[in-house]
């Protein structure tokens, strides 16, 4: 399947409107999303991919580093990103190949996109507010 053709678009969007309906219901994760329309975030993630995959370049949004430099993200929100991705990699039955390069794509923001500290966040704009949300699951020191 070419990255150029409307069956790799449709596939990739396929994938990222299964992600996005799991993140947007997780009790976490739609904390982060809560005033980003599910449907544009979905469209934009795909324009996104489907352009690192090699297929047309339609994705105008900010890089991964400069659309995050607001959100205080850690590891465990990101595994549990990447665990809903990953089982919207199965649910749609997306080739190894693909999922392992998806992945691949993915880790290489990972450094950018991770915080140590919160300190570490910024707006992107000047009345743009951290957003630092604890995990619910994870039981105060």
């Amino acid at each position: 399947m070419e990255p150029n053709s409307e069956e790799f678009y449709n596939l990739i969007h396929k994938v990222n409107t299964l992600f996005y309906e799991k993140v947007f219901e997780d009790e976490w994760l739609r904390l982060i999303f809560h005033d980003v329309d599910q449907e544009h975030i979905s469209n934009q993630q795909t324009d996104f991919i489907v352009g690192a995959f090699g297929g047309p370049k339609r994705y105008c949004g900010r890089s991964p580093k400069d659309a995050h430099p607001h959100l205080f993200i850690q590891e465990d929100m990101w595994e549990l990103r990447e665990s809903y991705l990953v089982e919207a990699f199965k649910e749609t039955d997306l080739p190894k190949e693909l999922q392992e390069k998806w992945l691949a794509i993915d880790n290489a923001f990972k450094k950018a996109i991770l915080k140590h500290s919160v300190s570490e966040c910024f707006g992107r704009y000047k009345t743009e507010e951290i957003i630092n949300i604890p995990n619910p699951k994870k039981k105060a020191a």
